[in-house]
């Protein structure tokens, strides 16, 4: 398992929150995300095999937040 922590930019609220939590692990291989509004940050736990940084990243941006 690997972990990324990455900065998301755009999250004003717990909705935001839980759209971006929802787009991490819907990317096959997240066994984690955790998403913080205070630190606007996400840190998630991953299988590199089956998912890669620059997956995670699309998934928050196709979600509407800028990584």
């Amino acid at each position: 398992m690997a972990v990324a922590t990455f900065e998301v930019k755009g999250m004003t609220c717990g909705g935001c929150v839980n759209s971006v939590t929802k787009a991490l692990k819907a990317v096959r291989g997240v066994q984690a995300a955790d998403v913080s509004l205070e630190k606007q940050q996400a840190v998630v736990t991953f299988a590199e095999e089956e998912a890669s940084v620059a997956d995670l990243k699309q998934a928050v941006e196709d979600a509407g937040y800028d990584v």
